[in-house]
C-alpha cells in the first residue's frame, strides 16, 4: 500500500474509535470523572487536611498528578482491550486481517483510540482538579512526554491483553489483579520518603512509580526517582510492547477466537 492509503486506513480506524468513545460518553468519559472527584473530596479534602504537607506541598496538590496519571493509565488500557476484543468477538477483525491494510496502520489506529481516551480523561480530570487546588506546569517537556508515553504504553498493553484473551472475563484479569495493585502502590497517595528503606527498594520494582513521579515532577517539580531514567524506561518499554503487539498481530493465530 502507498503511504496515502496507509494514512487513510489508519485515519478510518482512529475515527471509528473516537466516534465509539464519544457515542457512549456516559460509559467512557463520565465514570472516571466521578471517581476522581470522589478521590479529591475524600483523600484531598477530608484526609488531606489532617495529613498537612507532603513533598513540600499541600497533600491535595501532591496527589493530583498521581490521580491524573492513574486515570490516564486505566482508561488508555481499558479502551483498547475492550475495543479490540470486541472486534475479535464479532469476527470483524478478520475483515481487516485479510485486507491489504498495513498491520502497522491497524495497530496504530487502535492505539491512537486509547491515547485519545486517556488524554481526554486526563484533561477533564485536570479541569475538575482546578476546583480543589492550584495546578501549574513546572517542566512542560517532561509533562507532555510522560503523559504521551504512558498512554501509548498502556494502550499497547491493552492490545496485547486483548490478543491473548479468550473471553470477556480474561480482559478484566490484568486490570483487577495487576494494574490496580501496582497503581495504588505506585506513589499516588504517598511519597516514598515516608517508607522504610526496605519498602523503598521494593517500590522501585514497580514501573508505575516512575510514571507517577515523572508526571509529578513535570507538574510540581518534585520526584522521588530520577526523572530522566524514568523517561528512558517509558520509551524502551513502549518500543518493546509495540514490537510484541505487532508480531502478535502479524502472526494472527491468537487474533481469531
Amino acid at each position: 500500500m502507498s503511504l496515502s492509503k496507509k494514512w487513510i486506513a489508519f485515519r478510518t480506524i482512529w475515527f471509528k474509535e473516537v466516534r465509539r468513545i464519544l457515542r457512549i460518553w456516559p460509559q467512557t468519559l463520565l465514570p472516571p470523572v466521578i471517581t476522581m472527584s470522589l478521590y479529591f473530596v475524600i483523600f484531598g479534602k477530608m484526609i488531606g487536611s489532617r495529613v498537612g504537607e507532603m513533598g513540600g506541598v499541600p497533600y491535595m496538590q501532591f496527589i493530583v498528578p498521581g490521580l491524573i496519571m492513574m486515570s490516564i493509565i486505566t482508561n488508555s488500557y481499558s479502551n483498547v482491550v475492550s475495543s479490540f476484543f470486541s472486534a475479535k468477538f464479532t469476527s470483524s477483525i478478520e475483515e481487516l486481517l485479510v485486507s491489504p491494510v498495513s498491520k502497522h496502520a491497524i495497530l496504530m489506529g487502535y492505539i491512537s483510540g486509547g491515547i485519545f481516551r486517556g488524554l481526554a480523561i486526563g484533561v477533564i480530570v485536570s479541569i475538575v482538579a482546578l476546583f480543589f487546588t492550584d495546578l501549574g506546569i513546572e517542566h512542560l517537556f517532561v509533562t507532555v512526554f510522560t503523559v504521551l508515553g504512558t498512554s501509548i504504553l498502556f494502550s499497547l498493553g491493552g492490545f496485547i491483553n486483548a490478543v491473548f484473551a479468550r473471553s470477556f472475563d480474561d480482559i478484566s484479569i490484568i486490570p483487577s489483579f495487576v494494574l490496580t495493585p501496582l497503581t495504588y502502590l505506585g506513589g499516588v497517595f504517598y511519597s516514598m520518603e515516608n517508607l522504610s528503606p526496605f519498602w523503598q527498594n521494593i517500590s522501585l520494582l514497580n514501573p508505575i512509580v516512575y510514571m507517577v513521579n515523572s508526571f509529578r515532577y513535570g507538574i510540581l517539580g518534585y520526584s522521588d526517582v530520577n526523572v530522566w531514567y524514568s523517561m528512558a524506561a517509558i520509551f524502551v518499554f513502549c518500543a518493546i510492547f509495540y514490537t510484541i503487539a505487532y508480531r502478535l498481530l502479524s502472526n494472527g493465530s491468537r487474533v481469531r477466537l
